[in-house]
């Protein structure tokens, strides 16, 4: 039951982050994505400890505490990196336009695409 709590809002996060995609909110679909993996994580984390994860938003402490960090490959570790800041940026950014200048289509599917696979990737492991 709490595996399945963390993969719906996960999967929900992971739509939300498409709908900002589509209607071109693009300061929160990298925030959205970031929300996305880090719920996976938990399932994941739930799945293996059978407890309430780390209150953290820390996606690569998460995958410590998890276990999988060693499991991750180059493109993984690459969108944990580059999701991480997005999640404070997002919600108090210092530079807003810059952000937002950062935060082209192109960067922002990748980062719904590579959100996509890695939940999917982690669903595999459940």
């Amino acid at each position: 039951m709490k595996i399945r709590y963390w993969k719906d809002l996960a999967e929900y996060d992971l739509e939300t982050a498409k709908a900002m995609l589509e209607t071109k909110r693009y300061l929160y679909v990298g925030f959205m994505c970031h929300q996305a993996t880090e719920k996976i994580i938990k399932a994941y984390y739930t799945s293996i400890y059978d407890h309430y994860p780390p209150r953290t938003h820390n996606l690569r402490m998460l995958a410590q505490k998890a276990n999988i960090i060693s499991d991750l490959n180059e493109e993984q570790n690459k969108l944990l990196n580059t999701l991480e800041p997005l999640n404070i940026e997002a919600r108090y950014p210092t530079d807003k336009e810059q952000l937002l200048n950062s935060l082209s289509y192109k960067r922002c599917l990748y980062l719904y695409k590579s959100t996509q696979e890695f939940l999917e990737w982690i669903k595999e492991k459940l």
